[in-house]
């Protein structure tokens, strides 16, 4: 068969099949009495053998010697090839992961282009002050994905840097509490807990039902977070952890703060969380050093419920409970 007729049966191009026979990598058996190039049934199998390993990534160099070479073990090249391959598809993927950056900052001009890559780069910096001037450099309306400010604010240690990357979220358009509510199913605890901080910053009705959602979170730290945002809400529905983070000790301080907020509303939510309180103090498995704070907790609780549950409570066989609870009532008085 001649060159023509296998370039057009293999789908190789008759200058391909030249580089080959230069290379060494397939040679045509004969020759026509006009000097053409003529292959046989086996120069043409070996050239689909050529064309598949180099479906798989190898170089002509390494086709020749696993054709070649009856020592030649494909093992350790196929590792090779598979770890070349996955470098290949993450840089790939960072390389699509930024242009869609740079498309949904909605870039006008080049120079617009060449901001955004310099803010990302940024973003991205090993050095804090250099991610916080990024996160800055919002509120002169210079453009910065969503996605970008997000992925920053889930990743950022720095206290400082944080604060700045959450604030900057607070500005954004809004997609961005759509995409931190879906940090809310991340397997860390510690990107739970930055979704929940930056959704406390964000517009209330675009968070709070991702606030509530974060209520019945495994991690303790982030439902305690979602319970104080959201009782600076005067959302009810934070009472309970709110009382579990006294019990446990958790943000106590805070927590007993934002009930006496809570119950500053109407009386209905004062006798609710008194009723909680005296709940817990009362429930056999509560310890004392818990009794303790959940009796300091009804200080600042209005109401004549509360009053009731500290003059009940100044009777208590707990000296450290009844002395808190009638130094309270005399407060109160």
């Amino acid at each position: 068969m001649l060159i023509g007729e296998v370039a057009k049966q293999s789908g190789v191009s008759a200058r391909m099949l030249r580089h080959y026979e230069s290379l060494g990598l397939v040679q045509p058996s004969q020759r026509t009495d006009s000097g053409y190039r003529e292959y046989s049934a086996k120069d043409i199998q070996r050239i689909f053998h050529i064309e598949s390993l180099r479906s798989l990534g190898l170089s002509l160099r390494d086709i020749g010697r696993a054709l070649d070479d009856p020592d030649f073990t494909p093992a350790a090249l196929v590792g090779d090839l598979i770890r070349q391959t996955h470098e290949r598809i993450t840089t790939e993927t960072e390389l699509l992961t930024r242009l869609r950056r740079i498309d949904a900052a909605d870039p006008t001009d080049w120079q617009d282009v060449l901001t955004v890559v310099a803010l990302l780069q940024a973003l991205g910096s090993h050095n804090p002050a250099t991610r916080q001037r990024a996160a800055l450099s919002t509120a002169h309306g210079t453009p910065l994905p969503v996605e970008a400010l997000v992925e920053a604010a889930l990743s950022e240690t720095q206290p400082n840097v944080a604060g700045t990357l959450r604030w900057a979220l607070a500005q954004a358009p809004d997609d961005a509490p759509a995409l931190l509510a879906k940090a809310l199913d991340s397997p860390l605890p510690a990107v739970r807990r930055r979704a929940v901080q930056a959704l406390a910053k964000m517009p209330e009705d675009e968070t709070t039902p991702h606030l509530r959602d974060a209520l019945t979170d495994p991690d303790p730290d982030v439902r305690a977070q979602a319970a104080l945002a959201l009782g600076t809400r005067a959302e009810s529905t934070a009472i309970p952890t709110l009382i579990d983070m006294i019990v446990t000790g958790r943000n106590d301080t805070d927590a007993a703060d934002t009930l006496s907020k809570l119950a500053s509303d109407d009386t209905a939510t004062a006798d609710r969380i008194t009723t909680h309180l005296v709940d817990h103090l009362t429930h056999p498995t509560t310890r004392p050093p818990a009794r303790g704070r959940l009796t300091q907790a009804l200080a600042d609780i209005p109401g004549t419920t509360a009053t009731q549950a500290l003059d009940h409570l100044s009777h208590d066989e707990d000296p450290a409970v009844s002395l808190t609870a009638t130094y309270l009532l005399q407060a109160r008085h």
